[in-house]
């Protein structure tokens, strides 16, 4: 059904999210065209989502198993725990990292047409989650020439997955916002990425945190990506996994209120774009 829209100051909230839901072809559109432009003129294309996960594992597996003789979680092997952590972080740092420079690389939309500028950001997951896909088919390969097949706890996996979307749209909002008003931030990004990854439970066990530094270990659970890939490598590799429940606790309330909090801040910013671009 055809339907004409109107742009005029101080329109409603609902306005908005109705605008927003006209337009998910769009969404559909975005998220296609970013996946495309991902991948084209690359020598290896999506095979990168496999070369890139594949060797920072075997990376990941000499240095913390062969030179720092971490321990990985009983019974389970270290390539496939390093692997498991990787999966979910893949995802979320894809997600985060796409999101906050949503803005910034759409700039020519942002100055010549109007729609909803959330639809960007929510189109840049979709890279993410490609990445995802693949990196868990890996997973799953290496699973199979381990012969350690997920356990009943995979059930819950789609639960860490809505989490980690919410919690990487809710903070790569807010840097897409201010990416927009100070560049410079695009710089801090990938920085921020990198120290996550040595900072979350990926190439090691949280097990070893509550061993080691017990003095340190509630705060570093208050961290909200620890719960999302300690649950998540509960998912895949079952009870053997080591997973605190009051872990969640932060993740979830941290992310809820993140997403929350940018989503208003993008709203109230997001006719501000096109002056800085």
């Amino acid at each position: 059904m055809a339907y004409r829209t109107i742009i005029k100051a101080g329109g409603s909230g609902t306005d908005y999210w109705l605008d927003l839901w006209r337009n998910r072809q769009l969404l559909w559109i975005l998220s296609k065209r970013d996946i495309s432009v991902r991948y084209k003129q690359t020598l290896l294309g999506i095979a990168w989502s496999v070369v890139r996960p594949l060797m920072t594992m075997l990376v990941m597996a000499v240095v913390f198993s062969q030179v720092a003789k971490l321990p990985p979680d009983p019974n389970i092997p270290y390539p496939l725990m390093i692997l498991g952590g990787l999966t979910i972080w893949t995802f979320f740092s894809g997600a985060f990292s796409q999101v906050s420079n949503s803005i910034v690389l759409n700039s020519n939309l942002v100055s010549k047409v109007y729609f909803p500028r959330l639809l960007m950001p929510l189109s840049a997951v979709a890279v993410g989650f490609i990445d995802f896909l693949i990196s868990l088919v890996l997973f799953i390969g290496l699973s199979i020439y381990y012969n350690y097949l997920p356990s009943a706890n995979i059930v819950f996996l789609p639960f860490f997955l809505v989490l980690t979307f919410i919690s990487a749209l809710g903070f790569g909002l807010f840097f897409s916002v201010i990416n927009v008003r100070f560049r410079d931030i695009g710089q801090l990004i990938p920085f921020i990425v990198q120290v996550g990854m040595y900072a979350c439970p990926i190439a090691y066990s949280t097990r070893l945190v509550r061993d080691s530094l017990p003095q340190y270990y509630e705060y570093y659970i208050m961290n909200p990506a620890v719960g999302i890939i300690d649950g998540f490598k509960w998912c895949l590799l079952g009870s053997n996994s080591y997973f605190d429940p009051n872990s969640l606790y932060s993740t979830l309330i941290v992310s809820i209120i993140a997403l929350f909090l940018s989503v208003m801040y993008f709203r109230k910013k997001e006719n501000t774009f096109v002056d800085y671009i």
